[in-house]
């Protein structure tokens, strides 16, 4: 069985290998509707169909010593960082194969292996992790990086102003990168947010910061390679503000019947899919044919995990209350 670790690291250097990993995220998505849409899924669940380069760009560019402290709209990063689909979907449908088991469920995930801290579904949750782990790495003099991914509605929340201004003064090695896909939750940025480019905030803390096309996994990849370098060298945090757009709604159970008549097919004109498979085919790394085999390939074998998973056993009533305390040691 491939490990998680292992489907991280085919993805260094393996262009062929993203655009595989971001047609199973899309397709993952997909089955991931159908089970909600079913009843099948426990509470609530958050897509991320029309994100994959961003993940993608994320994953192939970090080492897996580094973290990532993420959102509740976390399937695309835990499937890019390398979770297999089986733990995900297990997550996701309750079931004791879960990545945590089945407990966590659909905002949470988590697989250290592979740098993924468990991620949040409190706004902006996972900024003052993101930093904390970066101050362990400081300390122990680490050259690793801890990462924020969150969404441009967090940007508006205290959490944000504290991490950003702390992680500025101790010049930490962290990573915001706000995920602006233009709505938060249900509204609109320009009906909750005074500026239109949110990495202009981090003036306020002196600190590095750029806009990057989020559709586009090259243009993810060399934003965060400087971050990266930056604050592996010691010179400390860097704000990142990817241009996205989700395809779907907030949730499954948002329609989202708010956006303007048109925006949606705009945006689907820059598919991350699309612009990887015109890179792929323009640089002779694939044809048609073989993108057409990868995706028949992918529904098929995400199609039978599916099934599989529905038979999966469901946790014992007692797992709620595993990793809540840790044994005391007692002394002699």
């Amino acid at each position: 069985m491939t490990t998680s670790i292992e489907r991280r690291n085919a993805l260094y250097g393996n262009d062929v290998a993203c655009y595989e990993r971001m047609v199973e995220i899309r397709e993952f998505e997909k089955i991931t509707n159908a089970f909600f849409a079913a009843g099948s899924i426990r509470g609530t669940t958050h897509l991320a169909v029309g994100q994959e380069a961003l993940a993608l760009g994320i994953a192939s560019t970090l080492k897996p010593t580094d973290v990532l402290a993420g959102t509740y709209r976390s399937h695309a990063i835990a499937l890019a960082l390398g979770l297999t689909p089986h733990s995900v979907l297990g997550e996701i449908m309750g079931k004791a194969t879960g990545c945590c088991g089945g407990v966590g469920g659909s905002m949470h995930m988590c697989d250290t292996s592979v740098g993924l801290l468990p991620t949040s579904a409190i706004i902006g949750g996972g900024m003052p992790i993101a930093a904390g782990a970066a101050l362990a790495f400081q300390v122990q003099k680490s050259k690793n990086v801890g990462v924020a991914l969150f969404g441009d509605g967090a940007t508006n929340i205290g959490a944000f102003h504290e991490s950003l201004n702390l992680a500025a003064i101790w010049k930490l090695p962290v990573i915001f990168i706000c995920d602006n896909n233009i709505y938060g939750e249900y509204s609109r940025i320009d009906k909750t947010t005074p500026i239109e480019d949110l990495h202009n905030r981090a003036e306020s803390y002196a600190m590095p910061h750029m806009a990057i096309d989020g559709m586009d996994i090259h243009a993810v990849r060399k934003g965060l390679a400087e971050a990266v370098e930056c604050a592996r060298s010691g010179n400390g945090p860097t704000f990142i503000e990817a241009k996205t757009y989700r395809f779907s709604g907030h949730s499954r159970a948002d329609q989202a019947l708010y956006r303007p008549d048109g925006e949606l097919a705009m945006w689907q004109k820059r598919d991350p899919l699309l612009l990887t498979e015109q890179d792929l085919i323009a640089r002779k790394l694939l044809t048609q044919e073989k993108i057409d085999l990868i995706k028949s390939t992918t529904e098929i074998e995400l199609g039978a995990l599916a099934k599989q998973v529905e038979k999966d056993p469901e946790p014992e009533l007692s797992a709620m209350f595993s990793n809540i305390y840790t044994p005391k040691k007692v002394s002699k």
